[in-house]
Formats: structure tokens, sequence, C-alpha cells
């Protein structure tokens, strides 16, 4: 989740983009028109003279061009500020006189300071963003103007309005008619921040028509690329989106600088810009709380330690929609105090349908007198109607029954999610306690099942080989051999066929006993060779067929066929 990149996450819309999908093969094909056909396009949908304007591939040229045709000595700027301001002159040997702006009072820009300190320096050229970036700061027109005509002496005045579009403080606040009545003033615009579509590059400047001229005849043939063609022309259908956009973006910025604020230690500055500035808690390092938030919860963020004038403690945020904005607070919250509790609980806009839908007939009452209900202006210049508001969390907190109104949160005692845990959240899991083992006694065990048909007749076996045994009813000697030391003879029982006959059923079909015949008389010596061993014959029958070794029986019939043996 990129919090970076200044964007605007509402424009273009999903529709522009259709429309660069479709002709996006025209587009890497052919060449753009050349700049003065795009410049008077877009001079028509501002209402401005093409020849007061000259627009450049990003802002950043025309900042490089500046420089090198208008810049001849020094240049002073309020830091911290856009780096290229700074970066640019240096990296040509100009002079950078750097006004710092007090931390104490917000970064707030004294314009009366900053043409005092101009003149203390005898800096020829001075600069200015508005709002400023990265703290989002922004003077009214009033002030701007006041100080434009205090350095009307200058070589030349830079208003940076690349954020503009986005402040809501005033109906009017930009000075782009002021600049094309002076000669010394140029006010420079980004239609890249404005849309949040910084790979095209595009921006424009506005200045009378000689210092225009000036910049213009110098920018190259085809400094513009086809993509940021489509996009100008595409403009004018697309304005009423554009416009609705600024405003949902005013009221995201509104709603996130509020939750921000809600961190304990957490500075948070006022800004008129589609980011907002912060300053961490006491101890807490930039670089590691940006590191944990990227690897721990795929959040981006600016960290503004490299900036002329801030440090490691201060970040740049850029406004995104609810479901971006609570994953980021998510992330800041456990990295920085080690529990997620201060992150705000997901307002019921964003909650699943069936929370509504289970109740229609009380959410449909609920809606309705929120329709009736009157709702602060969000843009002075065209205010947000409360009917068309459906973004905000404030149409799904009037809709949403009071059993699903989330909780408000008590103050923790600490900061350790184990000594509390806040209400909305599960508590910690424990394991269970281990139960005492249960006490076994020998009237209450369970008894076995005895054995019963094949097995049976194999330990009965089994025993009679380990003991002696005699004659008794429902048995009959078997045949007798001798002992493999040589003395004496060993009496045998085994069961009587006819008695087994009766659970022969309940045989195992894969065991069998098979005859064994033992003569009385001594073993005579052994051959030379062994003869081999015949092979049993296959059994028609499974019953028993008298008393004996135990083998294995032949494989079964079903086997047997398989193999092709019948």
């Amino acid at each position: 989740m990129d919090f970076c990149i200044p964007c605007n996450p509402y424009f273009p819309t999903p529709a522009m983009f259709a429309v660069l999908a479709v002709r996006l093969r025209d587009i890497l094909t052919y060449y753009p028109s050349p700049a003065d056909t795009i410049t008077a396009e877009l001079a028509g949908l501002l209402g401005l003279q093409p020849q007061t304007m000259a627009m450049g591939n990003g802002s950043t040229e025309l900042i490089t061009w500046i420089d090198h045709l208008l810049v001849k000595e020094s240049l002073a700027v309020p830091i911290p500020t856009f780096g290229r301001w700074t970066d640019q002159p240096m990296e040509t040997g100009k002079r950078v006189d750097m006004f710092q702006l007090p931390e104490a009072d917000g970064f707030r820009l004294d314009p009366e300071a900053f043409v005092s300190f101009v003149r203390s320096r005898g800096s020829r050229v001075a600069v200015i963003c508005n709002p400023n970036n990265p703290d989002g700061g922004l003077l009214s027109r009033r002030a701007v103007i006041s100080m434009m005509d205090a350095l009307a002496d200058l070589d030349l005045v830079v208003i940076d309005e690349s954020f503009l579009e986005f402040a809501d403080a005033e109906a009017y606040p930009s000075v782009v008619d002021e600049a094309v009545l002076r000669p010394n003033v140029i006010v420079l615009r980004s239609l890249g921040k404005n849309f949040g579509l910084h790979g095209v590059r595009f921006g424009y400047l506005v200045a009378n028509p000689a210092l225009a001229g000036q910049i213009r005849a110098r920018l190259p043939k085809w400094n513009l690329n086809s993509f940021a063609e489509v996009i100008v022309f595409m403009l004018k259908r697309y304005q009423p989106e554009y416009a609705q956009s600024l405003r949902m973006l005013s009221r995201d910025r509104q709603e996130m600088t509020a939750q921000l604020a809600n961190l304990p230690g957490l500075t948070v500055y006022p800004s008129q810009g589609n980011f907002v500035f912060v300053k961490l808690p006491e101890g807490a390092d930039g670089a590691q709380v940006r590191d944990r938030l990227l690897a721990e919860h795929g959040v981006l963020v600016r960290e503004c330690g490299n900036k002329l004038g801030s440090s490691s403690r201060f970040m740049r945020l850029v406004v995104r929609s609810q479901p971006d904005v609570r994953r980021l607070l998510t992330g800041l919250s456990t990295v920085l105090y080690g529990t997620a509790w201060y992150a705000p609980q997901p307002s019921l806009d964003h909650q699943p349908s069936y929370a509504l839908e289970q109740q229609p007939s009380y959410a449909l009452d609920e809606r309705s007198s929120y329709a009736q209900a009157p709702q602060p202006a969000l843009h002075p210049a065209d205010p947000l109607q409360a009917t068309q508001d459906d973004y905000g969390p404030y149409a799904a907190q009037q809709a949403a029954p009071a059993a699903y109104l989330q909780p408000q949160a008590q103050p923790m005692a600490e900061l350790t999610p184990a000594a509390y845990t806040p209400a909305g959240q599960m508590p910690p899991y424990q394991a269970p306690l281990p139960q005492p083992a249960p006490a076994f006694h020998a009237a209450s065990q369970v008894q076995q099942p005895q054995p019963t048909g094949a097995y049976a007749r194999l330990r009965a076996m089994q025993e009679a080989l380990r003991q002696p045994a005699w004659p008794g009813a429902g048995s009959e000697p078997a045949q007798t051999a001798e002992q493999p030391s040589g003395g004496g003879r060993m009496t045998v029982y085994a069961p009587n066929p006819a008695s087994a006959g009766a659970d022969s059923s309940s045989m195992d079909d894969t065991l069998i006993y098979m005859p064994t015949v033992v003569t009385d008389s001594a073993p005579d010596p052994a051959p030379a060779s062994a003869p081999a061993r015949p092979a049993p014959e296959p059994l028609d029958s499974e019953a028993p067929s008298g008393g004996g070794a135990l083998r294995r029986y032949p494989r079964p019939a079903a086997y047997r066929q398989a193999d092709g043996v019948s």
C-alpha cells in the first residue's frame, strides 16, 4: 500500500483507463501532436491564452529550464520544500539561500519574514511552494500577492502551485491571473500530481507572454508524449468527475488527519495538499518505522530524513481512502506502541452488506432521517450535498442499527496488549489447564473380548507348545516327534477337528491348518543334498483339515483368477 507517492485515488476514472486501453495501440504507434496543439487545447480548458503558457515533460523539466535561463546568481527558498528547488540550482553552481520554516509555528511561512530574509541575503530569485511540500502549508491568495508586490524588483519570483488543486481553504487561491500581468512572475502547475499520473510526465507554467515565450522557445519539438495528449483532450469530457474526486479527497484528508491525531505522541500538521505531514513520538526513528511498516504490514511511507530542514522523525503520508488508512493506522499503532489498539474500528460502510440486510426496514428509516440532516460543507467553492455523500462514514453511521455500532474505546492503563484487552478485540489465547488423569480400578476395567476361530486355535497351539499338555476331553493325541535334543519324546495335543467345526465359519480365510506327518522313529541321517520341498497343493475347502503346524494359505481365488490361475 503506497502512502509515499502523492496521487489522486479517484481520478482518472475507470472509464478513462478503459479508453486509454482501447487506444493503446494508436498511442504507442504514432507521434504525438506538436506541443502547440496540446497547449492550445489545455489553454481553452483553463480559460487562458496559449501564448501565456509553456508545457513540459513534467514540472521538473520546466524547473530545469527556469534554472538554466532565468536564475543567474542566487535563489532563496523556504525549507523543507520540494527537493528540486534546492538541488537543481546547486547542481549548476548557483547560491541557494535557505529560509528555515519554524517547527514551533507548524512550519507556517511568514511572508514578511521571508521578504526580509531575501533582502538581507541579496537573493535575485525567490521561490515558494503553495501549498508547500512536504507539510502542506498554504498561504492565502492575498498574502501571495502582497509578497509578489514586495519582491517586484527581483529577477524572478516563482510560485509553485503543483498541489493547489487539492486546497479547499479558499474558493480561488491561485495567482495565475496575476502572473500574466507581471514581468517577473511564473506560476508552475503539475497535471501529473493533480491526476496522480506521475509516469505520464506533464506539467505547465503560466507567465506573461514574453517570459513564457522565452521558456517555450527552448523546449524540444516533441517534449510531450502521446499519453499526455490523450489525457488533455479527455479532460473536457470528464470535468465533473475530476471536481468530484477533489471533493472526495478533501473529505478523506479531514478524516485521516483526525485519525492520525488520536495516536499518542504523534504530531499532525494541518495540510492543504493531498498528503499529511507528521512528527513521530519522542525516541522513534523514522527509518526504522518506515522499514517495519513495509516489511510487517506492506505499507510504504515517505520518511523525510533526507529533506533539507527536516529530520528522520518526520513523515509525509499521502491521503487515501478509509480502508487504506485503517491499514496504515494499524501498522503505525503496532510499530510505535506494540498494539493495534489505537487503530480505528472499521466503519459500517465498509462492513459486509448482510449487516444492513438483516434489518432493512430499520436501516431505511434511519437513512431517510440522515438525508434530511444538514451536513458541513467540505468544499467552500462547491459544497458537497448531503444527499450525494455516498462515500463517507456519516451515512453508514446514521443508517447502522444500534446492534452494529462500534463501542467507544476506553483509555488504556498501559500500552501492552497483555495488560488490557479493549472492546471489540478478542482476548489473548490461553491454553486450557491440564486435567488430572482418571483413576483406574480393577473392578471397573473393561473385559477384553476373547478371540475365536483360527486365532483361538493358534493361541491354543502356542500354549500347548510352551507347556506339557495331558489328554483330556475333546482332544486326541497328535503324532509324536523326537525333540531336537534327541532325548525322549514330547506328545502334543491339538484341538479335535470335529469339535472345531462349530466355529469354523469364523476362521480367517487367509489362515488354515495343514496336516503335518510326524513319525515315531528316530530321524535318518541327513542326505548329502536335501530334496526340494514340494509346494503345497491349493485347497478346495477352507475348513480345517486337522491338527498340525500353521501355514500361510495360498492366494485367494479372486487373485488367482487375475493371475490366470484357475
